[in-house]
């Protein structure tokens, strides 16, 4: 439910015209089911301190403030957070520092979040992306965010997919974020998810740029990344004292026709290269990195669909690597690692491939 129906919106303000929170909270719990849920999320949120004791009489425009307020559990994560860590009366204060300011536009005022939704797998989530994508009340999500991910999120928010594969992109990004500004001016919660990180390629930063500029609020929440979950799933580490004391993440993914990388860069043999959105690209990847002094048969691996329990993980050399690809056929979601920590993949492996 996004609305309190309107015997519950009647009872509520009735209530709290009066002037006894303790009273609205009784009035909530006798409404319908969903509302009733609210009512225990924000008590167990907040302690039964904040909903439950009598306060002094309110004006109407903090009581018209309060059912704002109700209505949208994520304006009481501060509260939230201090009545869990303990501080009840920091909690309170907050609550009624609210409540006293009357601002009802600001509490009407929709927002977005910006969530990684990490490498595919949903245990990956973080438990914060997992409680946004139940309170969100429109999800735009990607290509790379796996089907099981998806149906996490609550199940009534209207979802809206805004995927983008090679040459085929369901919305331009320029459309993507105007349409996260206008959500967001409707009122609503908007849960932007993205696969991996959103601030490593994912364009979270263009998106926000946007809200930025529009005077909306919004939050980002990281997420694992995919090079993070293909490595440990693949049992490659990125760094190793004895093979790698760095890494560089770099994408394969092109602007215009040719691919805008550093390559003298990236030919030290102790450095381990990930390459995202490379597999279209990973001929000429290899081609070049060899054209440019690093070694045909550095170790280099793919790993498919990471983390899922469909992942494939192929390995070869720079030299052989793109012959690998097209013999095995291998499709996006994938990762490509380059680098002598690749070696380690037989001895480290910890799941079947």
């Amino acid at each position: 439910m996004n609305m309190f129906d309107a015997r519950a919106t009647a009872a509520l303000a009735a209530v709290v015209k009066e002037g006894s929170f303790e009273r609205a909270a009784h009035a909530l719990r006798l409404t319908q089911s969903a509302v009733s849920q609210r009512v225990r999320a924000l008590e167990t949120s907040l302690g039964q301190t904040l909903l439950t004791r009598g306060r002094p009489c309110v004006p109407t425009a903090a009581g018209q403030t309060l059912l704002r307020y109700l209505d949208r559990i994520r304006l009481l994560e501060e509260e939230a957070r201090r009545a869990l860590a303990g501080d009840e009366a920091g909690a309170e204060a907050e609550l009624e520092a609210t409540l006293a300011s009357g601002d009802a536009d600001a509490l009407a005022r929709g927002a977005v979040y910006l969530v990684g939704a990490g490498p595919g797998n949903p245990d990956l989530l973080t438990f914060r992306a997992l409680r946004l994508m139940q309170r969100a009340d429109v999800v735009l999500y990607d290509n790379l965010v796996s089907p099981a991910i998806v149906d996490l999120v609550r199940r009534d928010a209207e979802r809206l997919y805004v995927g983008k594969k090679a040459s085929n992109h369901a919305l331009p990004q320029e459309d993507i974020n105007k349409l996260l500004v206008r959500l967001a001016r409707e009122g609503k919660t908007v849960l932007r998810l993205k696969g991996g990180d959103p601030f490593i390629f994912g364009r979270g930063g263009e998106e926000i740029e946007e809200l930025a500029a529009a005077g909306i609020e919004f939050q980002v929440v990281p997420g694992i990344t995919s090079a993070a979950g293909a490595s440990c799933y693949a049992g490659i580490p990125l760094t190793h004292r004895d093979h790698a004391q760095s890494v560089t993440f770099v994408t394969g993914h092109r602007r215009g026709e040719e691919i805008e990388l550093d390559w003298p860069r990236l030919t030290s043999p102790s450095e381990t290269i990930v390459v995202y959105m490379g597999v279209a690209q990973a001929p000429r990847i290899c081609a070049q990195l060899i054209a440019h002094g690093r070694a045909p048969d550095t170790p280099a691996a793919i790993v498919e669909k990471a983390t899922l329990p469909d992942q494939r993980t192929l390995v070869g050399t720079l030299e052989t690597l793109p012959g690998l690809l097209a013999t095995s056929q291998v499709k996006p979601p994938a990762l490509i690692i380059i680098g002598n920590v690749v070696r380690l993949a037989e001895k480290l492996g910890w799941r079947p491939s």
